[in-house]
């Protein structure tokens, strides 16, 4: 019996080989063996010998639920063997986009059927796929890329699941904001992810001012079309000395980081639009003992959220919240300067 080492290249993951002989081992080294019946990585070519898998104790039958199924954000190699198996495994797969992720299941020879299941179509889907699953389906979703339910269909279903007993199980994966807050340099002790802004003007200035007021690094999606305006908007409201770094087609051949501040990001990119996909951050407001606010500068706020829309009750816990005074010392400013403007004001806890 001939014995060689060889280096396999195998479809499944396993960490040893039995080997059964039917011939003497004596032709082998001792030297070679860790145990007298199993060789890692040798090669018998002994017609007789027969080669069988062990499965990993941790791996089996998938028990019925929903699965959401991390994908690659860029590059096809970031998927995990777990997730893999749960693919092949599930007895339909919900996609985004049906034609996308057929192009991730056929790299990797995946044949389990695709049912597509978007923000446009997630109502209508819901209750069919909840009978599948309480009939004792294996239903797995996945997003276009990333995980699923993070600024992307899933989060829906998931709580309609959880609300009829059905499993939820997670197979962790890609997160493009999670990649991106860990290579930015900027501190991840504590970070807001925001995802994507509102569209509304009004409401997306107020979720930019409460960012920007809170000592957390922020985190933002934003569409390339819509970048520009990002950059001006959250550098009136952030400041222009804030750092900032831009991450831009992450995993993928043109992956881009760019470092600065707000300012800096302004004039580099006023002529050009970056293209794909962005994720930006920005570091937290500084934690300093600040100089409270003159009774002209919070006049001068309270008038300007009021002037865009808001109610004084409102106006006077966003001011509140982006300074170092009590809420009752503004209120009752509030009161003075608008109150006979605006009747019926709301209570506004001290």
């Amino acid at each position: 019996m001939n014995v060689s080492r060889f280096t396999a290249t195998l479809s499944t993951p396993f960490s040893w080989w039995s080997i059964t002989y039917q011939t003497p081992l004596n032709v082998i080294p001792p030297s070679t063996l860790h145990n007298p019946r199993r060789l890692p990585l040798f090669f018998c070519s002994d017609s007789n010998a027969t080669f069988t898998p062990e499965p990993s104790s941790k791996q089996g039958s998938l028990k019925s639920g929903l699965y959401l199924v991390g994908t690659p954000i860029g590059n096809l190699e970031d998927i995990t063997l777990r997730a893999l198996r749960v693919l092949k495994s599930a007895d339909v797969i919900l996609a985004e986009d049906t034609r996308h992720s057929g192009k991730l299941l056929q790299h990797y020879s995946i044949k389990t059927p695709l049912l597509s299941y978007h923000k446009f179509n997630e109502a209508q889907r819901e209750q069919s796929i909840l009978k599948r699953l309480i009939e004792g389906e294996i239903v797995a979703l996945i997003s276009d890329a990333g995980t699923p339910g993070i600024s992307d269909p899933g989060s829906e279903l998931a709580k309609l699941c959880v609300e009829a007993n059905i499993s939820v199980i997670p197979i962790p994966g890609p997160c493009a904001f999670v990649a991106a807050l860990s290579a930015s340099g900027l501190s991840t002790n504590e970070f807001s992810f925001v995802g994507f802004l509102p569209k509304n003007a009004s409401a997306r200035r107020e979720r930019l001012m409460a960012s920007a007021n809170e000592a957390a690094t922020q985190i933002f999606y934003v569409p390339p079309h819509k970048f520009s305006q990002f950059l001006e908007e959250s550098s009136d409201l952030f400041g222009e000395f804030r750092r900032c770094v831009m991450a831009r087609e992450i995993t993928k051949m043109h992956e881009e980081f760019w470092r600065g501040t707000l300012g800096e990001a302004k004039s580099a990119f006023s002529d050009c639009q970056p293209k794909g996909e962005i994720t930006f951050l920005i570091e937290g407001k500084p934690i300093c003992e600040a100089e409270s606010p003159s009774e002209t500068q919070l006049e001068d706020e309270l008038r300007a959220l009021i002037s865009n829309g808001h109610c004084l009750s409102t106006a006077v816990k966003l001011v509140a919240a982006g300074s170092s005074m009590k809420r009752k010392t503004i209120y009752s400013l509030a009161l003075r300067k608008f109150g006979k403007q605006h009747n019926g004001l709301n209570d506004v806890e001290s």
